[in-house]
């Protein structure tokens, strides 16, 4: 495995990192959001040029615990059901990944959801055997 950065320090306590050549920064994105909200940001994703991602229904555990009650039936509200999307993509992909789940989940209410922002050091194709940010290229 090849490291992601060198760093060095230049004897003034200032690191110095360098990326070496033909590697390019990658990013996890994963976001959850309400269910009700997915369609749209699928479809912001898709304007932004995000092609790929994976999304699973998730159960969470939110701040609010109380029970509620709808049509005489006591519900609790402990379990909150949620979509988790999952985006592996380039450093310059990020700002609008973000940006458009951002705009298209947003009700500005409790329980809008989180994104989370992770580093990637490689990524591998099971088919090809490539690795790197090559194979987040959209080749057939």
């Amino acid at each position: 495995m090849r490291p992601a950065f060198f760093c060095l320090t230049d004897g003034s306590n200032k690191t110095i990192i360098f990326k070496p050549q033909n590697t390019l920064i990658m990013k996890k994105i994963e976001a959850i959001i309400r269910k009700t909200k997915f369609e749209d940001v699928k479809e912001a994703l898709f304007e932004a040029d995000i092609n790929w991602f994976s999304y699973s229904e998730v159960h969470a555990i939110g701040q609010d615990r109380q029970d509620r009650i709808y049509r005489g039936v006591m519900y609790s509200t402990d379990i909150i059901s949620r979509i988790e999307i999952t985006i592996i993509c380039r450093d310059q992909f990020v700002e609008p990944a973000i940006n458009a789940i951002m705009g298209a989940a947003r009700t500005g209410e409790v329980g809008d959801g989180r994104i989370f922002v992770s580093p990637v050091d490689d990524t591998w194709s099971i088919r090809t055997g490539e690795h790197g940010d090559i194979v987040l290229a959209d080749r057939k």
